[in-house]
């Protein structure tokens, strides 16, 4: 048997033993602990990961580890499945066999495990770690911003080869990974732009330093011109570093991705010049505790998504980086406390929906029932000029943060750099911007926008089968250049791609009002020959005012055009039992307590995720009367 052989046949016992060993009740306790935890109710969460070697899964339980021993009443159970996606399944069924109270799970192979997710999501809460699943039967995802760091990775390839140019190759990991693709497509984003750099072979590493190190050996004799390897991990990279090294090459960057403060991680490789650079990729075990304590306890208002945030690492900046993350660390030991009330500054957008009043409500109320926060709110009136005049008249003020839901996307660079250089956070709710640099704001809250237009295409689908023929699809959109009006529409018209009987005959712009929605109904009958087959209006009032333009031309809405829509509020459940909206994806408009819990956690020094995306359901005329009743809003 040859060396490697060997090293495959030991790894495996290894792997077998620490099995053997993992799948046993861990008692976690702590003398000093930071919670006044009264409940005797012991819970047992179990951790199912790919591999317990990998060095990130390492980082991944040690965080896991740290964060329970806050909380006297929690076990942990840990299973290995030892880079095998079927024993990974099979040890999700032996957990379920031990009761557990809920699991999370870090996946190797998305595509395969997705079915056992969705599977346990039925009976027992899911937190989904690292590379997401397909759909949304899951409790909560926690993980990176994958596009965001291919983007970074992309950017300092450009800046590395900006004057000699040159071919770059790209090792990614296990093929079928959600994470692969958004990687690779931020990446493809930022070097596409410089004429100089061509990505000219991906190879696949498996998340494997030795597989890319082969691989990486293999190709670059036949390629010569390569200055650049973008790998996904930092395993992978170092793979890659061994194979340059064995080869004799000489000016060949090297990136990767994870910046783990380990032996041979992220840090350390970019402290000594075997990488160029690494992008931190926070692998979420500290936060998986502290949500999954708060699903238990069933906490009124959770998250289903939290993206967390991620940085550049490069020689320039790795001993700063680490000071930073240090300091992070035990900040989130040991919270400073605000000397004086948090004074929170909102600019909201207006008064233009039954939503928008909903969530102004939420951030008022949220605010109230705070001591520690002393809201300022103005009202932009629909105008972004106005809007802008808010936050600068907030920065003038000297508020310790600002929050505001953009009216569009575009056009705020100037005055959230002033924001930056006047050292007061900036949270976007309910809406993005599209700026150059992404660190002029600290985090979003809302919703997932082109998730919703998906979700409103995959209903269609599924529900309008009996039509023979192509069916005929009127899109009543939202303001122009607002971000639920660019992603619904996203989303809607990617699935349906798909699937050639369902066309797109129109798509028109509103201002999500009920006044809107009926004008662009009006002229939609008035200009079409032959009438939709189905509406789609981004929110409930348009879709509202668009059955009132059906009703007055003798129509049944519902029935004669089926009718689909975006919010989920009262009014629309109303509709819906009376038959004349025949679905509404919700986009929950309740985020005042996020928003405060972020600014708190903010004031005290901690490092919130990049994205928090709520919590959001779907709903049809058959729900509506059963579902009503509990609807806040």
């Amino acid at each position: 048997m040859n060396h490697k052989g060997w090293k495959r046949l030991l790894l495996a016992a290894a792997s077998v033993t620490l099995t053997m060993l993992a799948v046993s009740y861990i008692w976690l306790h702590s003398a000093h602990s930071q919670l006044n935890d009264t409940s005797d109710k012991k819970i047992l969460i179990g951790i199912s990961q790919p591999d317990l070697n990998e060095p990130r899964q390492v980082v991944m339980n040690n965080e896991i580890r740290k964060e329970a021993a806050k909380y006297k009443n929690v076990r942990l159970i840990f299973t290995d499945a030892a880079e095998n996606s079927d024993k990974q399944a099979q040890d999700v069924e032996r957990l379920m066999k031990y009761g557990i109270d809920l699991l999370v799970i870090s996946l190797n192979d998305s595509e395969k495990l997705t079915p056992i997710v969705a599977k346990v999501y039925q009976t027992t809460p899911v937190i989904v770690l690292g590379r997401g699943v397909s759909g949304y039967d899951y409790s909560l995802f926690i993980g990176p911003d994958n596009n965001s760091i291919g983007k970074m990775s992309g950017k300092l390839a450009a800046s590395l080869l900006s004057d000699s140019g040159g071919g770059v190759v790209e090792i990614q990991g296990l093929a079928g990974s959600p994470s692969l693709t958004e990687t690779s497509n931020g990446f493809y984003d930022e070097v596409k732009r410089d004429l100089q750099l061509s990505v000219i072979k991906t190879v696949a590493g498996d998340w494997q330093r030795d597989k890319a190190q082969d691989e990486i050996s293999q190709l670059l004799p036949h390629y010569p011109n390569v200055r650049l390897i973008f790998a996904h991990s930092d395993a992978m990279a170092l793979g890659a570093y061994y194979a340059v090294q064995s080869l004799g090459l000489k000016g060949v960057h090297i990136l990767g991705i994870d910046g783990l403060d380990t032996v041979n991680g992220g840090f350390e490789l970019v402290k000594k010049g075997i990488l160029s650079g690494t992008v931190t990729s926070p692998t979420g075990g500290k936060e998986a505790i502290q949500y999954a304590i708060e699903i238990l306890g069933h906490e009124k208002v959770l998250p289903k998504k939290i993206i967390l945030r991620s940085h550049l690492i490069t020689q320039e900046n790795a001993e700063q980086m680490l000071v930073e993350t240090e300091r992070q660390q035990a900040g989130d030991e040991v919270q400073k406390q605000p000397a004086h009330p948090i004074r929170l500054g909102v600019a909201v957008v207006g008064s233009e929906s039954s939503w928008r009043n909903a969530n102004t409500d939420s951030i008022t109320q949220a605010a109230e029932q705070d001591s520690n926060i002393k809201l300022i709110m103005q009202n932009a009136e629909g105008s972004q000029s106005r809007q802008i005049q808010i936050i600068r008249d907030f920065i003038q003020q000297k508020v310790d943060a600002i929050a505001f839901s953009p009216i569009v996307e575009t056009g705020w660079d100037e005055v959230l750099t002033e924001a930056k250089q006047a050292g007061i956070p900036v949270l976007l709710s309910d809406r993005t911007v599209k700026v150059e640099d992404d660190s002029l704001w600290t985090t979003f809250i809302g919703s997932d926008f082109v998730e919703e237009g998906r979700r409103a295409a995959r209903w269609l689908i599924e529900h309008e089968t009996s039509k023979n023929g192509p069916v005929r699809i009127a899109e009543i959109q939202g303001t122009e250049g607002s971000a639920p009006a660019i992603g619904r529409m996203q989303g809607f018209k990617e699935v349906l791609q798909q699937h050639n009987s369902f066309q797109i005959v129109a798509s028109k712009s509103g201002d999500f009002t009920y006044d809107s929605g009926k004008r662009l109904m009006e002229d939609l009958l008035k200009q079409t020959g032959t009438r939709p087959d189905v509406v789609f209006a981004h929110n409930d009032d348009m879709a509202l005012g668009a059955i009132s333009a059906m009703q007055a031309v003798g129509l049944k809405p519902g029935k004669d055009i089926l009718v689909l829509s975006v919010d989920a509020t009262k009014s629309a459940f109303q509709a819906m039992e009376a038959g004349k909206l025949n679905m509404s994806v919700e986009c929950n408009p309740l985020l005042g307590p996020q928003i405060m819990k972020a600014v708190k956690e903010l004031a005290e020094g901690r490092e919130i995720p990049k994205t928090i995306i709520t919590s959001e359901g779907i709903f049809s005329q058959e729900d509506a009367s059963r579902i009503i009743s509990t609807r806040k809003y």
